[in-house]
């Protein structure tokens, strides 16, 4: 099973900008060493109390020139926000520097705040999508061609680098609303799965219909799943609830306000349905969240709740929040990801 460490950058209260990338590398250059598996990078904008991370790429480069050995992944670029000819290009460029040690995480988001900030309307993010990554895989395998698309139209255009890796950098896609399982298992598109509203028993089914049209399509093998997971690891269970509990439920009451906001603003069906579980986020506690929204404990007990997860929901791969919330020290991050990388790995490599 993959082992990752999902990387928000948190913007970190009374630390300047510099000294967020500083710590935040720091924990890059921790996992290195440690010898994690990957570093996941996060998109976030317009949001300086809570990230500074607003462009992977470019900290995925940054990283590139920095490590040798781990995956560097994006979880996720936001597609529709962004040029695809332009991120083709710059991935193609990471996966260079990288030596084919990038994994292209991609998605459109679940929120319409930063969709609004740049005027695109949310309404058009699934054909956007759809449209984006199309251009991608031909920028990356056609000399040169020509597009004519609802949102982008263009003549006789060659990207360049080309990919190291062929015919393009990994690719894997968030799968969060209903109808984005089935969609990536007819695709044939490894996904990126998370527990925001609902519980990780609630994966199951989606997940069960993600791998029926993974095989109805032709597809050989078995889609692959990733679990995004809020997770802390400390010497003891009590450590670990006295230093992540405040972070991780804050961040769930934050996000519950987010999943209303956005039930508003795009009536989506999705998002009124993701909304409808707010409530319960808001008055989410530690026990309850264990075992359903959260992984935390002594090494043993992680290593416990992630094997339960793991033969329940099939996982190939999770990417671990360790500082979920942003309001972890770092001292903290860091005892929990050499923990995560010496004592927690080991068991499922």
């Amino acid at each position: 099973m993959e082992f990752g460490m999902f990387h928000e950058f948190p913007a970190l209260p009374g630390r300047s900008d510099t000294e967020c990338f500083q710590l935040a590398m720091e924990q890059v250059d921790a996992a290195e060493t440690w010898g994690l598996d990957a570093m996941w990078l996060a998109e976030l904008h317009f949001n300086p109390r809570r990230s500074v991370l607003s462009f992977p790429l470019g900290l995925a480069a940054a990283i590139a020139a920095r490590t040798e050995r781990m995956k560097i992944g994006i979880a996720v670029q936001v597609l529709p926000l962004a040029h695809p000819l332009r991120l083709a290009e710059e991935a193609a460029t990471v996966d260079q520097l990288s030596r084919g040690r990038l994994i292209m995480g991609v998605g459109r988001s679940g929120f319409p705040r930063t969709y609004n900030a740049y005027g695109i309307p949310y309404s058009e993010s699934k054909e956007r999508f759809t449209e984006a990554l199309d251009i991608m895989k031909r920028a990356w395998t056609e000399p040169r061609f020509s597009y004519a698309g609802k949102f982008h139209r263009f003549e006789d255009v060659a990207a360049t680098p080309r990919p190291y890796q062929q015919p393009w950098p990994e690719l894997r896609v968030a799968a969060t609303s209903p109808d984005t399982f089935p969609t990536n298992g007819t695709a044939g598109h490894p996904i990126f799965v998370a527990v925001r509203s609902g519980t990780f028993q609630d994966l199951g089914p989606e997940i069960a219909e993600y791998h029926a049209a993974w095989a109805a399509a032709g597809h050989k093998g078995k889609g692959q799943i990733f679990l995004r997971v809020p997770t802390y690891v400390a010497a003891t269970d009590a450590q670990a609830r006295a230093e992540s509990e405040a972070s991780i439920l804050q961040f769930y009451k934050n996000h519950a306000q987010l999943l209303k906001d956005a039930a508003v603003k795009t009536g989506e069906p999705a998002a009124i349905a993701r909304a409808g579980h707010a409530e319960r986020l808001l008055t989410l506690n530690y026990e309850e969240g264990l075992g359903c929204n959260l992984v935390a404990g002594s090494p043993d007990s992680v290593i416990k709740q992630l094997t339960a997860l793991r033969d329940e929901l099939g996982l190939d791969g999770i990417l671990t929040e360790l500082n979920c919330g942003g309001q972890i020290p770092h001292a903290g991050v860091m005892t929990a990801l050499r923990l995560l990388c010496q004592e927690v790995q080991p068991h499922f490599h």
